[in-house]
């Protein structure tokens, strides 16, 4: 009896091994999405080490950013805003709610686009794309750049909201919303559009601090 008791009282062993945090299994989609963040911020550091190093020199004649880029950036804040409410609504099973936020987003990434390309319009009428120097061909790079992102996002944005609108019942939308793989899209592509908006603050900020 006393050693079944003891047997009892002691401590159980497990032959479990703690998970090493940097060898432990990933979600492939997220650990790639990482992957791309990490080479997106390291292309535009890149950019701006080399923009630094090539245009102090040049400060004399940096050109004025347009007023559009100041209104995109706006335009981009509100919809992380609304990609935010539209990732809340559809975890939450509000579906009606989820379509008229995603929608929105979308609406948004559209007039971001027509913005960034008003503001290219507006340095090609000033004259800009004559006799282009080091600087100016850099806000090209980069917003150009940053603009191919937000082209990848509003692309997916498009497949989204088509399987939001075909989903249009409760029930679709429920059986929808339930499959992982689904949630999991949402959820990266949210991440992504998060990313891509930080990154368009971090562009226009560095170039507010040189223009």
């Amino acid at each position: 009896m006393i050693r079944i008791e003891d047997r009892e009282m002691s401590p159980k062993h497990t032959t479990k091994l703690k998970e090493n945090p940097f060898t432990k299994r990933r979600e492939p989609l997220g650990f790639m999405l990482w992957l791309a963040v990490a080479g997106s911020s390291l292309l535009f550091t890149s950019i701006f080490v080399i923009f630094l190093v090539r245009t102090h020199r040049e400060t004399g004649h940096l050109i004025a950013l347009p007023d559009m880029f100041w209104l995109s950036t706006l335009v981009i804040l509100f919809s992380s805003i609304t990609l935010h409410e539209a990732n809340l609504a559809f975890t939450n099973e509000r579906f009606l709610h989820y379509r008229v936020f995603l929608g929105a987003t979308l609406l948004l990434g559209f007039m971001f686009i027509l913005l960034q390309a008003g503001g290219w319009m507006e340095m090609i009428n000033t004259g800009i794309f004559s006799g282009i120097n080091t600087s100016e061909g850099f806000i090209y790079l980069l917003t150009g750049l940053h603009l191919l992102h937000i082209l990848v996002g509003v692309g997916y944005l498009i497949y989204l909201f088509r399987k939001a609108v075909r989903n249009r019942t409760y029930v679709d939308s429920f059986v929808y919303s339930v499959n992982p793989p689904n949630r999991l899209r949402i959820k990266l592509f949210t991440r992504y559009w998060h990313f891509t908006g930080a990154l368009w603050l971090v562009v226009f900020v560095f170039l507010i601090l040189l223009y």
